[in-house]
């Protein structure tokens, strides 16, 4: 049986914010994740379908709340319906104090870390995976 590789998923639609976010994730975990990335809400849901499809386990999903059509809070919402076991962390400068409570009250939201961000401080949001 082949072994299941736990997956975190970073979504943004700054190339800039993925790149930092995928060194940093993999400087923190070495190669204990998979680390994927999407450019849109709509593509982290197509990228949550094919994982799920081929067999892995999403386990932590880190968005920004600003991108063009689905907003982060509601990518959230929308993953908590389906799974409600995976981290949720919104990563953003923008996003209104009614958006991120939203995404508290509605998608179970774990962490909110500002932009810009320091490593440190997003360690300690995911030390728990560690």
């Amino acid at each position: 049986m082949a072994e299941t590789k736990n997956v975190i998923l970073c979504v943004d639609d700054e190339k800039t914010v993925l790149e930092t976010l995928q060194q940093q994730l993999k400087s923190i975990f070495k190669n204990k994740y998979l680390i994927e990335i999407a450019e849109s809400g709509e593509e982290a849901l197509e990228v949550l379908d094919d994982l799920l499809e081929d067999g892995y386990i999403t386990i932590l999903i880190i968005t920004d709340w600003q991108m063009p059509g689905m907003k982060g809070d509601e990518l959230l919402i929308h993953v908590n319906k389906h799974d409600n076991k995976i981290i949720k962390i919104l990563l953003t400068g923008h996003a209104p104090e009614e958006a991120v409570q939203r995404a508290f009250n509605e998608a179970r939201l774990d962490h909110y870390i500002q932009k810009p961000w320091k490593k440190d401080d997003l360690e300690v949001k995911i030390q728990l995976l560690k």
